[in-house]
């Protein structure tokens, strides 16, 4: 049986939590506060003004792309001492915040949506075993592993693995049952699917171009369609999720909707898609939509 799409996108906004916030938003810019910290981003589709244009003024830190293209790397310019790292945290998961030189600070805050539906999906489940590609640093995988999961992380980036494995120790969660593999994630999948391993829910978030750890390519439009396959043929019978995340100016929530219909064609269950977002902190619902979303669930729950 064929799942049910849902006929209308959603927006699953990101509204802030004490350790971040979207302050404001303009000119091409978002402010944000870190923790203690706040911070100025580019932004390219911020094409209103902002609220209160003194206040980017007053940043802790201002990231300077070396060029306008919005993937180019750059440095960040402080207004104080330089800072390297710093904590924060979400829920249960403490991690590792870090000025890196590709604009973001080692993990996505609009992401906080996802981890909330994870989090309410795993904790109605039994122990239930979930897999997280292009895991990162690791924030989802140990946000799922808090709510009761046995996962298994894997990222092509031996570094990346190496600082989720750091915030599983802040967290209180490095003796939970966690893999933690570095590996070429399609590579990784095919292996399971010969062996007949099952999950009972899937995290695919990868990223519109990256390499694995032996120069392997990975383009998001032409190898996330068999990858995508791949996954849905390891959820087991009576699997939970699988949950897809994509950035990429070419792609919508819909085109990731159709794609997940495909994949999943004989499971029935439902589908739900559309965009994440974050919200500006305290204001009258401006929001900047960063990436879409599909994802297939047994029954439909929204766990939210």
């Amino acid at each position: 049986m064929s799942p049910r799409l849902n006929p209308s996108p959603e927006t699953l906004f990101t509204r802030g939590w004490q350790d971040y916030a979207l302050l404001d938003s303009g000119n091409g810019l978002k402010l944000e506060r870190y923790g203690r910290f706040t911070v100025v981003r580019p932004e390219p589709q911020c094409f209103w003004s902002p609220r209160d244009p003194a206040a980017f003024e007053r940043a802790d830190a201002t990231f300077a792309p070396q060029a306008q293209d919005e993937d180019d790397d750059g440095r960040w310019r402080f207004a104080g001492k330089p800072v390297e790292t710093f904590p924060l945290a979400w829920r249960d998961v403490r991690f590792t915040g870090r000025f890196t030189p590709f604009r973001h600070l080692a993990f996505f805050p609009e992401q906080a949506a996802n981890w909330e539906w994870l989090d309410a999906r795993v904790r109605t489940l039994k122990r239930p075993k979930v897999l997280n590609l292009f895991g990162y640093t690791g924030v989802a995988s140990l946000a799922c592993s808090a709510a009761g999961a046995e996962v298994t992380h894997v990222d092509a980036s031996k570094k990346s693995v190496a600082y989720a494995r750091e915030n599983a120790e802040q967290s209180g969660l490095a003796d939970r049952p966690i893999r933690w593999i570095v590996e070429d994630c399609r590579k990784y999948v095919a292996r399971e699917v010969r062996r007949g391993v099952k999950y009972d829910g899937i995290i695919l978030d990868p990223p519109k171009y990256g390499r694995g750890p032996t120069g392997e390519v990975w383009r998001l439009f032409e190898d996330l369609p068999g990858l995508l396959k791949d996954c849905a043929a390891l959820l087991s019978d009576d699997a939970s999720f699988l949950l897809l995340n994509a950035y990429a100016a070419r792609i919508s929530g819909l085109s990731l909707a159709h794609m997940m219909a495909e994949a999943t064609a004989d499971r029935g269950g439902v589908i739900d898609w559309g965009e994440l977002a974050l919200a500006e902190h305290g204001n009258d619902g401006r929001a900047i939509g960063l990436s879409f979303f599909a994802r297939w669930s047994k029954d439909g729950g929204n766990g939210q």
